[in-house]
C-alpha cells in the first residue's frame, strides 16, 4: 500500500473520531453567591483587573507600571477618585448573575440605560419566558411598609402585623391563581410567549447576567445603596458593594472617602 493511501486513511479515521467525540467546553468558574430577599441572589462570575490595574491605567501616561501598591499609589488613587479622573476605572469590570423580582430588575435597567457610554460600560442578558418554562417564583415581602406622609414616593414604617398578614395572604392567592391560568394555558397548547401574560409581572423573579465597568459599578452602588432608594433595591446594592469591595478594596475605600 502506497504512502499516499496510508496517509489518506489516517486522515479519514482522524476526522471520523473528531466527529464522534463532542467538543469539550471548560466550565466557567462560579464564585461566591449572596442571598438577597426571600428567594433572590447575586453570584459573582468574573472579574477583570484589580486596584493595580487602575493605577497602571493612570501611570501609562508616563510609560510606567507597577506590580503591587505602595503608599504613593494609595495617594494617587485618592487623587484620581477625588478629582473624578474616572476613565481609569473603566479598564476594570465585574460580571454577575442576578435573580431578583421584576420590579427590581426594571429599576436596575433604568440605571443601566442611563449610564454614560452604555456600550462601553454595561452588558445585560436576561432569561426570556418566550423560551424558559421553569417554575416561576414570586417575591412575598416579609413585612409591608406604610405610605410616607408626603405621599410622593418611597415608603415609611412597617404596617401593623395583622394588615401585613392580610396582604401576604392576598398576594399568595393572586400568585397561585395566576400560576393556575399560566399552566392551564400551556396544557391547552397556548404558546409560552403568550401564556406568560397570566404571570404577575412585578412580583415574579427574573434572572439576568450583568457586566459593568468598575466606574459603572461604583456609580450604581452610590445611588442604589442610598436610603432614598427602594428598600429591596438597596439589598441588592449592598450585596454588589460587598463583592466590589472584595475585588477592588483600595479603589472602593477611596470612592467611599471622597464620593460615597
Amino acid at each position: 500500500m502506497s504512502k499516499y493511501i496510508c496517509s489518506l486513511i489516517l486522515i479519514i479515521l482522524t476526522a471520523t473520531n473528531l466527529r464522534r467525540e463532542p467538543r469539550k467546553i471548560e466550565q466557567e468558574p462560579m464564585n461566591s453567591t449572596i442571598s438577597v430577599l426571600d428567594k433572590g441572589y447575586i453570584t459573582h462570575l468574573d472579574t477583570l483587573g484589580s486596584d493595580v490595574s487602575v493605577i497602571n491605567s493612570a501611570r501609562v501616561s508616563f510609560d510606567k507600571s507597577i506590580s503591587s501598591l505602595s503608599r504613593l499609589d494609595f495617594n494617587l488613587l485618592d487623587y484620581l477618585v477625588k478629582n473624578r479622573h474616572d476613565s481609569v476605572l473603566r479598564h476594570c469590570a465585574m460580571s454577575f448573575e442576578v435573580y431578583a423580582p421584576l420590579f427590581v430588575a426594571r429599576q436596575w435597567w433604568k440605571h443601566h440605560v442611563g449610564a454614560t457610554s452604555v456600550d462601553d460600560q454595561n452588558g445585560w442578558n436576561e432569561s426570556s419566558r418566550r423560551y424558559v418554562t421553569e417554575e416561576p417564583e414570586f417575591y412575598v415581602p416579609s413585612q409591608w411598609r406604610s405610605a410616607p406622609e408626603d405621599k410622593k414616593q418611597g415608603s415609611d414604617e412597617p404596617v401593623d402585623v395583622v394588615i401585613s398578614a392580610k396582604y401576604n395572604r392576598l398576594l399568595n392567592y393572586f400568585n397561585e391563581t395566576s400560576m393556575h391560568a399560566y399552566n392551564s394555558a400551556m396544557q391547552d397548547g397556548i404558546c409560552t410567549e403568550q401564556a406568560r401574560l397570566f404571570l404577575p409581572a412585578y412580583a415574579m423573579y427574573v434572572r439576568w447576567r450583568w457586566t459593568a465597568s468598575l466606574n459603572a459599578l461604583l456609580h450604581f452602588i452610590d445611588l442604589r445603596k442610598d436610603y432614598h432608594a427602594q428598600w429591596e433595591m438597596q439589598q441588592y446594592a449592598i450585596a454588589i458593594a460587598d463583592q466590589v469591595k472584595q475585588a477592588f478594596p483600595a479603589t472602593y475605600n477611596a470612592w467611599e472617602k471622597y464620593r460615597g
